[in-house]
């Protein structure tokens, strides 16, 4: 597989100095200077991550997936040139913007931009966020995920899957088609959901602490109740224990923490019958136009609504206190 990663997200902004303060005050990121017209914004040692651009139309936007070097770069073009889909060598002046050493654009059967890179700048400097947080989990898994809203299913899911390599870990057919795909360990770098219209969605960053989700949390309703889009909750396929605020732009920012990670080279996709979360997330399935699922403890079907939690060596401390019946409820899963 040539993708190895979501790098970075670009996008057009009017308002650059309410991103500013969104970006580091709300979400934790450092913001750099890149001159007049854009406002850059790291999330670990690269030297940028998620790019707001006043030159460029709001609605506009550029995906960043990431090789592992300059022949994967070039064998990714030639296996997009000889499918039909035109790859542009980009310049260095913009691989220089980009903070890259080389980078190819194109676009998916929904027009969104696609940029390949490799080479990555790591910054001079130690990452500071604009708010006290842990920090993010990037590194090898990437930025986060997206989540892009297609009118043309078949086409998207061929485009990313058979074209690209991107591989599926669950899927949804009915009520709505949904794939939730991957291209390291993290859970999904891309999801794709079918709607009226083609558009991102969401991007979600990951925090290294569940605190550092609950405090962002307290910041997004002190702001009002426009803010939060979708209250704090855990999905049932990632696993992430998040909520989605509304951004100064026109996508939302799922903050998170505890994804699962998955193994990229023997993971078996499921498809799943219910995109419902464990528990909260009230008003996203309402923001989508669908309807709200009743509280778990009333939905039918008895399924299992609780899993284990995803930390990290470190970030935990086990608990005294363990019973016999904790060890037959463990013992009988």
């Amino acid at each position: 597989m040539e993708i190895q990663a979501l790098g970075y997200l670009g996008f057009g902004a009017e308002n650059l100095e309410d991103w500013a303060d969104f970006a580091t005050a709300r979400l934790g990121m450092q913001m750099v200077d890149r001159g007049a017209g854009l406002r850059a914004f790291r999330m670990d040692d690269r030297r940028q991550r998620l790019v707001a651009d006043a030159s460029l139309p709001t609605g506009t936007r550029y995906y960043g997936w990431e090789v592992a070097d300059a022949t994967a770069l070039d064998v990714l073009a030639t296996k997009l040139e000889r499918a039909g889909v035109a790859a542009k060598r980009e310049t260095v002046a913009l691989a220089d913007q980009r903070c890259v050493s080389g980078l190819i654009s194109f676009t998916d059967p929904a027009g969104n931009r696609l940029e390949a890179f490799h080479g990555a700048q790591v910054a001079d400097t130690p990452f500071r966020p604009g708010r006290m947080v842990s920090g993010f989990r990037c590194g090898p898994l990437g930025m986060g995920h997206v989540l892009m809203t297609t009118t043309n299913m078949a086409a998207s899911l061929g485009f990313y899957r058979d074209l690209l390599g991107f591989r599926i870990s669950d899927f949804m057919r009915t009520p709505i088609q949904a794939y939730f795909m991957h291209v390291n360990a993290r859970h999904h770098s891309l999801a794709l959901v079918e709607a009226p219209a083609d558009m991102l969605h969401h991007l979600m960053v990951e925090m290294y602490s569940l605190d550092d989700v609950g405090q962002g949390y307290d910041l997004a309703l002190a702001d009002g109740a426009e803010r939060v889009v979708a209250t704090l909750g855990r999905h049932c396929n990632d696993l992430v224990t998040s909520f989605y605020q509304r951004t100064p732009g026109d996508f939302f920012v799922e903050c998170g923490w505890g994804g699962r990670t998955v193994n990229p080279t023997n993971w078996q996709p499921t498809e799943m019958t219910s995109v419902e979360s464990y528990w909260g997330h009230d008003g996203l399935m309402r923001e989508i136009g669908a309807p709200e699922p009743p509280p778990a403890d009333r939905r039918p079907g008895g399924q299992e609504l609780r899993a284990p939690v995803y930390v990290m060596e470190g970030n935990y401390q086990r608990m005294d206190g363990v019973c016999p019946w904790w060890d037959a409820v463990k013992a009988g899963r």
